[in-house]
């Protein structure tokens, strides 16, 4: 768990590398305030407009709001003090009612508020994976952290539609090495899952095996294929088309140099000629893939 723990605040730390390509989009209406420690941004969709809060914390872990007519859903609250007191207080200038949260991959400071998980995943938080992750984040950070929900989760079958605050949410698998967290689609047009694709050297936390290749790499087709205008996940904020069809490329290049490329040290080498000016870190992703 040490290890697994190392290697997140790696990887969440890569997370930065999103980059302004994902900011400059008409519809945004960015909020602009200098004292926040997280940054908000603002998309008009139709029929509902998504609300994007990256904590720029030491996760790069992300929070989203879809504003529907007459509620408002939250997902993924955040898990450090500092930004859930600004994720609550931007909430509380909407002026619109709570329908209900929903937590895919990350608790949270969302206690009291009616909690959906999808489906298995409240168990899962419960068992010795996450759990131990969570008692690695509370040794690490201690007070700074929320206090995590304490409510009982409403758990959602994977395959069902539903519809809060006039927008509908189609819960489906996420990509298979990241069970049992799921995929969610938002009003046909919004795409969610774990991580934000990102024109970055993929994370080894996200993609530590060969399998975990295959498994982000059939994600994504799927993500694409879904017609959806934005992508966001729990990590790296939103993304567009263009961001999706790197990460399809950049797993498929993946793939060809793991079968031409019997260690490491060569794969690595490899993956910097085929992207020479890529952020990230090749040669953690390339430590994992081979470990």
């Amino acid at each position: 768990m040490k290890k697994y723990f190392a290697i997140a605040l790696a990887a969440m730390a890569m997370m930065s590398c999103n980059g302004n390509k994902n900011q400059q989009v008409a519809d945004e209406q960015e909020v602009v305030n200098e004292t926040l420690v997280g940054a908000f941004q603002s998309y008009n969709l139709d029929g509902f407009k998504l609300h994007v809060y990256n904590s720029n914390d030491v996760m790069g872990d992300c929070s989203y709001i879809i504003e529907g007519n007459n509620g408002l859903v939250v997902m993924e609250y955040p898990l450090f003090k500092v930004n859930a007191q600004e994720f609550t207080d931007y909430i509380a200038k909407l002026g619109k009612p709570i329908v209900t949260d929903i937590t895919d991959y990350h608790l949270g400071g969302s206690d009291k508020l009616p909690l959906i998980m999808p489906e298995g995943m409240p168990a899962f938080i419960e068992g010795p994976v996450y759990g131990g992750m969570m008692k690695s984040f509370a040794d690490r950070f201690g007070d700074t952290m929320v206090e995590l929900p304490t409510q009982k989760a409403a758990e959602v079958p994977f395959g069902q539609t539903q519809n809060w605050a006039g927008v509908e949410f189609d819960f489906e698998h996420g990509a298979t090495s990241d069970f049992p967290g799921a995929s969610i689609i938002i009003g046909k047009q919004v795409y969610y899952t774990h991580w934000t694709p990102a024109e970055a050297h993929i994370s080894p936390l996200q993609v530590g095996n060969a399998a975990a290749v295959d498994a982000e790499l059939a994600e994504a087709q799927k993500s694409l294929a879904s017609g959806a205008k934005y992508f966001i996940g729990g990590h790296g904020g939103l993304a567009e088309k263009a961001q999706v069809e790197f990460k399809i490329a950049y797993l498929q290049k993946v793939k060809e140099l793991l079968a031409a490329n019997k260690d490491a040290a060569t794969f690595a080498e490899a993956l910097k000629v085929a992207y020479p000016e890529l952020p990230g870190d090749a040669d953690a992703l390339a430590q994992a893939l081979y470990r």
